[in-house]
């Protein structure tokens, strides 16, 4: 009994990882929509190994490893495929100037960051009730969120009446090499995020967290699935906004 109360925890994180790796190999395969399946069951397994270990206070040194190896795959590897594939088909242009490499390896930066940001939340002891950059599941959210509405939307941009999206599908090779470098800087960046994580009930104490939830919801109620994305930018945005009520 007391094997399967220490390893429970560990057993949802190895399963994060076994979604997050059949998620890249159907990423690389093009069938996103189990990608994006596995994207989802490995959030959920993230979240509650942590709720477990907790819950039957079974936290280990094992655990925390295993939990940052885990999300390396799911959270760090898969980000930075999936840049792979959206930058994959501009070959070796940039700015009109021909590079000696095709631009996708840029997106493999992401998963350099998500490597460093892994590391670096390792070894911080601050970020208890809070994090501090943007977290590599929210990171993951935000980037095959944008990518799967790219290849959704992508084949019919014409459709839509906004001026933004025109102007982003004129320019997407641009706008993806800026994501790029921005959610890697986001990961690694000094700014407080969000953790829904209570330190106490005092309502002025979880300003933040209500104000994140109730927009979130907001968000998808009148965006729907092009909200996904959208909540991830609310999220960073917010947690701008409530900076200093983040301690």
């Amino acid at each position: 009994m007391n094997f399967i109360k220490n390893n429970l925890a560990n057993a949802f994180t190895l399963a994060n990882l076994f979604s997050g790796s059949i998620g890249v190999i159907h990423l690389i395969t093009g069938n996103y929509k189990i990608t994006a399946i596995c994207i989802i069951l490995s959030l959920i397994l993230d979240f509650f190994d942590g709720f477990i270990a907790r819950a039957l206070k079974s936290n280990s040194n094992l655990g925390a490893q295993l939990d940052s190896l885990a999300d390396m795959v799911s959270f760090g590897l898969l980000p930075g495929i999936v840049m792979y594939k959206a930058l994959e088909p501009f070959g070796n242009q940039l700015f009109g100037i021909e590079l000696p490499f095709d631009i996708k390896y840029f997106g493999l930066f992401i998963t350099v960051f998500s490597c460093l940001r892994l590391a670096i939340f390792n070894l911080d002891e601050e970020q208890t009730y809070y994090f501090k950059g943007l977290n590599t599941p929210s990171n993951t959210i935000l980037i095959f969120g944008i990518f799967y509405l790219l290849n959704v939307y992508g084949s019919r941009p014409m459709e839509s009446s906004s001026k933004f999206l025109l102007f982003i599908f004129e320019y997407i090779d641009l706008f993806l090499l800026a994501l790029t470098f921005i959610s890697s800087w986001l990961l690694i960046s000094p700014i407080k995020m969000i953790a829904m994580k209570f330190k106490s009930m005092k309502l002025e104490d979880n300003y933040p967290k209500i104000a994140l939830l109730i927009g979130s919801i907001l968000i998808l109620a009148i965006f729907r699935i092009v909200g996904i994305p959208l909540v991830i930018i609310y999220y960073i945005l917010i947690s701008i906004i409530f900076q200093k009520q983040l301690k």
